[in-house]
């Protein structure tokens, strides 16, 4: 993976190999029934406009680009950006293997078009004609790639769902460490807006570009998938990266500073990539994304003494080092006391419970993000974190998060209302789509 800041729209990765979007998709960009009459005619040429017609550059306002392909997705230990739209969708009933290998195929091609900063398909938003929909809606013209990644993920209902059902064949290849995670002790979950088939996680320096990929692949899927659930995040609450500063969260604080970085192979290895130790195959490579939306009583938390503050975190607020001392970076001494013998790092502090000291040495790589979602009736901010961590193994998330949320002193400020995990599988190849050497298996 790399960035770059002279994007080639004309030399799109694997454009010659990969094919165009299918009839559905093309179907779906253009309105679906509202084109239905003219999509006779205009499906065979689009698609064959699609396969032969090389992307158009959009803007050159952010020309931030980073390859779609390679050995694991964009969008994991990509540095990370600003801002972010998760998506979760659901497959139609009644749809078969094909129709799933279909949509995602197609959107791969879309998706290699848009981290370029190119359109979602070479009508673009102006070129298709005035009697026609534009193919591309367009809110992303003039803005550039502005580093965008898009990264795919499965649910576990792909697989089997809850009722047992097979419905595209997969069921027999799910992966043993592919489990679910318990209900833990602050989890506050709506089902209707948690879970699902398959998730997209979109992210840019720019929040126009991230909505604008979701907003078109959720276009091409009409049909053949729903958007079940969305999730906007802006100021990143964590770094994939040393050349980023710890950033803040909403109350303030240094978060993510031990954060695992794209610096570190053997780590990384060791707690994200699914190795082939663990395997299956197929599946090396790859890694799980968890995905938490934590509410915080931000009104509460404002409440407290700065001194109560640090406490329940472990470290100063200031710095973000721990209350043993040192700097940020400086490693815990959970073992120090102050001069009245007690530790000075609360054993029910928050850095005391989720450090990997505590947790048998699991580590995990953070990508959350801040969101603001308005205010309840009572004049609340409704407002969080959108927590987002990458694992090979759900279980070995499971086991921190328990023991945080058994007696750590911050969970009295969360609430776990939405929640998911999905199956990641590795990058693509210029001719391969996302997924497929799982149908292959």
């Amino acid at each position: 993976m790399k960035g770059s800041s002279e994007p080639d729209a004309s030399a799109e990765p694997g454009e010659s190999e990969r094919r165009g979007l299918s009839r559905r998709g093309l179907f779906g960009l253009l309105g679906g029934g509202a084109a239905g009459i003219a999509i006779g005619a205009l499906g065979t040429i689009g698609v064959q406009q699609a396969t032969s017609t090389p992307p158009t550059a959009v803007g050159e306002s952010d020309g931030l680009t980073y390859d779609f392909g390679g050995v694991h997705q964009a969008g994991i230990i990509t540095p990370a950006q600003d801002r972010m739209h998760f998506a979760a969708f659901d497959m139609r009933e009644g749809l078969q293997r094909a129709d799933l290998i279909e949509l995602l195929q197609d959107w791969t091609y879309a998706a290699s078009r848009l981290t370029l900063g190119a359109e979602v398909a070479p009508g673009g938003a102006f070129g298709g004609g005035a009697y026609y929909p534009p193919e591309d809606s367009g809110e992303a013209v003039g803005l550039g790639a502005s580093g965008l990644t898009i990264t795919f993920g499965f649910g576990k209902s792909l697989f089997i769902t809850a009722d047992g059902q097979d419905r595209f064949g997969l069921a027999s290849i799910l992966p043993d460490h592919f489990t679910e995670l318990p209900v833990l002790v602050n989890d506050f979950i709506d089902p209707a807006l948690s879970d699902g088939d398959l998730c997209i996680q979109a992210c840019a320096n720019d929040p126009q570009v991230a909505v604008h990929a979701i907003r078109n692949l959720t276009r091409i899927a009409m049909g053949r998938a729903r958007l079940r659930w969305s999730q906007l995040g802006f100021g990143r609450t964590s770094s994939t990266s040393t050349s980023q500063a710890t950033p803040r969260n909403l109350f303030g604080l240094k978060d993510g500073t031990n954060n695992l970085k794209a610096e570190q192979p053997g780590p990384l290895g060791e707690h994200v990539w699914i190795s082939d130790a663990q395997g299956p195959a197929w599946a090396v490579n790859g890694t799980y994304m968890v995905v938490r939306r934590i509410a915080m009583t931000i009104e509460v938390w404002d409440g407290l003494q700065l001194a109560e503050q640090e406490r329940v975190t472990g470290r100063d607020k200031v710095e973000g080092a721990p209350l043993s001392g040192g700097t940020e970076f400086t490693a815990p001494d959970f073992a120090a006391k102050g001069s009245n013998g007690a530790p000075l790092i609360d054993e029910r502090s928050h850095v005391f419970r989720v450090h990997p000291d505590q947790n048998g040495g699991i580590r995990m790589l953070r990508r959350g993000y801040n969101y603001v979602d308005g205010n309840d009736a009572q004049g609340r901010l409704d407002a969080g974190l959108f927590f987002i961590a990458f694992v090979n193994a759900p279980e070995r998330f499971a086991k921190v998060h328990k023991n945080m949320a058994r007696d750590d002193l911050f969970v009295e400020y969360l609430k776990t209302n939405r929640t998911g995990v999905f199956f990641v599988p590795p990058g693509v190849s210029a001719d391969e789509y996302v997924g497929q050497r799982m149908f292959e298996a």
